[in-house]
């Protein structure tokens, strides 16, 4: 069967073509006339055509009217100067960091320069502003790593970029994901002001650090309160089991277990009388592996299992099964089931049992304890469903229950 022939009035770039450079021209200058910032992207393009130089010149003039710029810019215009900011950064990096990526990263640090007088005058309520620079902080480093390797001064243009935003870089670091490499991380930081005491250049520092592999110096970086919450000792326990530093993560994981000054919000709360830390899931997961890493399995299994009698954590229980020998699994398992018909909770026991799947012993709960339901189930309709093919009876009982 024969195609349909594109009809000519659609709006495709098929069709505009067909209208010749003339008068496609004439339109574009039409459509600028009443768009300015069309304008100065048909000159951005114009000016890319025409060689980098006059591209670095066009966006210097535009970077630093925005930049010179004290308006305050209503939730009207913000869409306006999110196609500005945009615009502006295609223009650095699809053309000018191709062709010349020094004077790329030149224009797309001062690009993110804007950043903080922009926050300062522009009702952002949803974060989009935020989000820009944000999806663009991968662009930055990877420009930056090429840049480096052919301008000896743009690790000390960054560096120094870095020390004026330290709080915003912070962020933008996190967001480089793989583009920014660890020896461009290293470069910057021997770069970077080490004594600098501006707000937010330890973060800095220290997810630099992470980047560029340096354990040491990310340690060191860490503050007395960090190194007493079980959740961040966890982190660093699990940096340094993966460095094979076990000492030192054993040390870390019972940091947090010591009372002292620097951790008494999370070993003691408000008062030295309110008894022993709360553990985390994290640290107690971090405490299993530090147990296997020192050949300590037997009391890594039996912490396994506490956890699971305490929690009726699936997971949990899958890796206590996996390390047991074959047919033990099979009686831990039977074990698990037990403890679980009889776990105070109801709504966390039958959850479990439906999940493992065990609906067996789930709807035996169902039909021995379904009296201790005080409050609505919010599963209830799905569980019974799944009940109803073999054991009808119960999917009822659990369905007319409170």
């Amino acid at each position: 069967m024969a195609r349909r022939p594109a009809s000519p009035k659609r709006l495709n770039a098929a069709n505009l073509s067909g209208l010749g450079a003339d008068r496609l021209g004439e339109l574009l200058m039409q459509a600028a006339d009443a768009d300015a910032i069309l304008k100065r992207k048909l000159r951005l393009v114009l000016a890319a055509e025409a060689g980098s130089d006059l591209l670095a010149l066009e966006l210097d003039k535009r970077l630093s009217t925005i930049a010179a710029s004290r308006a305050r810019v209503s939730w009207r215009k913000r869409p306006d100067l999110l196609r500005d900011l945009d615009i502006l950064r295609g223009a650095i990096v699809d053309d000018l960091a191709v062709a010349a990526p020094g004077e790329g990263l030149e224009r797309l640090i001062a690009w993110f320069d804007l950043f903080r007088g922009l926050a300062t005058r522009v009702k952002d309520q949803k974060g989009e502003v935020s989000a820009a620079f944000e999806t663009t902080a991968p662009d930055l480093w990877r420009i930056a790593g090429a840049a480096v390797q052919t301008d000896e001064k743009a690790v000390a243009s960054l560096a120094q970029a870095v020390e004026r935003q330290p709080l915003e870089y912070a962020r933008w670091i996190g967001a480089g994901g793989e583009e920014l490499t660890a020896d461009l991380a290293r470069r910057l930081l021997d770069a970077v002001g080490k004594t600098s005491s501006a707000r937010g250049m330890r973060t800095v520092m220290r997810r630099l650090a992470d980047r560029a592999g340096d354990l040491d110096l990310w340690l060191s970086l860490t503050t007395p309160e960090e190194r007493g919450s079980p959740d961040f000792a966890a982190v660093m326990a699990k940096r340094l089991l993966v460095a094979d530093r076990i000492p030192e993560a054993r040390q870390a994981l019972e940091a947090a277990l010591a009372p002292s000054a620097g951790n008494r919000r999370w070993t003691f709360g408000r008062s030295p009388q309110a008894g022993p830390p709360t553990l985390t899931p994290a640290w107690e997961a971090t405490s299993i592996d530090l147990l296997e890493a020192e050949g300590r399995k037997e009391e890594a299994q039996e912490l396994r299992w506490a956890m699971f009698e305490r929690d009726l954590s699936a997971p949990v229980l899958r890796a206590y099964l996996a390390r047991l020998p074959d047919f033990d699994d099979v009686e831990a398992l039977d074990r698990a089931l037990a403890h679980a018909a009889t776990y105070a909770d109801f709504e966390t026991a039958l959850g479990f049992l439906m999940n493992w799947p065990a609906h067996r012993a789930a709807a035996a709960l169902v039909e021995r304890r379904i009296r201790e339901v005080r409050a609505p189930l919010p599963l209830k309709a799905d569980w019974a469903a799944r009940l109803a093919q073999k054991y009808p009876d119960a999917a009822e009982r659990l369905l007319a229950s409170a």
